[in-house]
């Protein structure tokens, strides 16, 4: 795949999540890229898929001109950027001039693939959660793998708006309105007792260039999403482990504690794991899981793709849970939690 091919794709993709600024900003990059800089030959530098399914060379570079706007190096950059429109000469004009001007800092950024942590698929773990709340009335030990940052470990601490009502904490740093699909999730919201999560690389949104770099992959047209990562990221307590994932989660399988339900939980992490290692993470859950009792019961909660693109595309959302193995599709949910279209379990949800 050409670079100006992965842009394009890119534009595609960002267009239908609804951000037509992303859409612009990408094309124009495609339409205008041209080679001989430091930054050219290091993206080209680049083996294997560079696109939306690979390294991401376009959200990288998005991701280091947004970076360049919040931050206030270019001033330059920030009047072209919206709430501003402009068209697409200007943009380019502008955008390039601080491509070179700020060639460094690009270059710096691009090292590192784009992380984000999409608060809004809290809703899905909410939903999730007081499904698991309702089943075992247990506080919850909470283990999420790649964690990113760990805004989604503290959606105890966000609302969840559904057609009857509201479900989530008194005093909610955020509340989620996704568009909501079928019946109310059950209204038994989860103690949790302690959490933690696990990153390959894991941000610090206490620290300022962590916070940047989260917040600069969030798309400069959905200043909805930047609100609600800087709400999750003042009340992110929980401690995230570096390291593998695997070796991490098989320690805290066998140090669950009696008297708790262990909660696995994942949002779009688990099908970038090699397949080995997603291999040894099921055996290891279900080894658990047939050791479980109603005294220490496991739950597995994923929002993961399928591949499905016959109806809602979207990821799946299902629980697994022990003892008895039992699995619920609980239903999809839009990659960046905009809506949810809610099976739940087949049984009457509200309580």
């Amino acid at each position: 795949m050409s670079l100006a091919n992965a842009f394009r794709e890119q534009a595609a993709s960002c267009e239908k999540l609804d951000s037509p600024f992303m859409g612009q900003l990408l094309c124009v990059l495609a339409d205008n890229w041209t080679g001989g800089s430091k930054l050219d030959a290091k993206l080209c530098s680049f083996s294997g898929d560079i696109g939306p399914a690979g390294a991401s060379l376009p959200l990288r570079t998005a991701g280091g001109l947004h970076a360049l706007v919040l931050s206030g190096r270019a001033r330059d950059l920030v009047a072209v950027y919206p709430p501003h429109k402009v068209d697409d000469d200007t943009l380019w004009q502008t955008v390039n001039s601080a491509l070179h001007s700020h060639e460094d800092f690009i270059l710096d950024w691009v090292e590192s693939p784009p992380q984000t942590n999409e608060v809004r698929r809290s809703a899905a773990l909410i939903a999730g959660g007081c499904t698991v709340a309702r089943r075992f009335d247990l506080p919850i030990v909470l283990s999420e793998l790649g964690a990113s940052s760990g805004l989604n470990l503290m959606w105890d601490r966000y609302a969840l708006s559904v057609p009857n009502g509201t479900l989530g904490a008194s005093d909610a740093v955020l509340t989620l309105t996704p568009d909501w699909e079928g019946p109310s999730p059950p209204k038994v919201m989860p103690e949790i007792a302690t959490r933690a999560g696990v990153d390959l690389n894991p941000l610090d949104p206490a620290n300022a260039e962590d916070l940047l770099r989260l917040t600069a992959y969030l798309w400069p047209d959905q200043p909805h999403r930047l609100a609600l990562t800087r709400a999750a990221a003042s009340v992110m307590t929980a401690p995230i482990v570096r390291g593998d994932a695997i070796d991490w989660l098989a320690e805290r399988l066998e140090s669950a504690p009696e008297g708790n339900v262990h909660m696995i939980q994942h949002t779009v992490a688990w099908q970038y794991f090699p397949r080995e290692a997603q291999a040894r993470g099921t055996a290891l859950i279900e080894a658990a899981g047939r050791a479980a009792t109603e005294s220490r019961p496991l739950a597995w909660l994923a929002m993961e793709s399928d591949g499905d693109r016959t109806g809602a595309i979207g990821a799946a959302l299902t629980l697994r849970l022990w003892p008895g193995d039992v699995t619920y599709d609980l239903g999809r949910v839009d990659f960046h939690g905009r809506w949810v279209k809610w099976h739940g379990t087949g049984e009457q949800e509200q309580s």
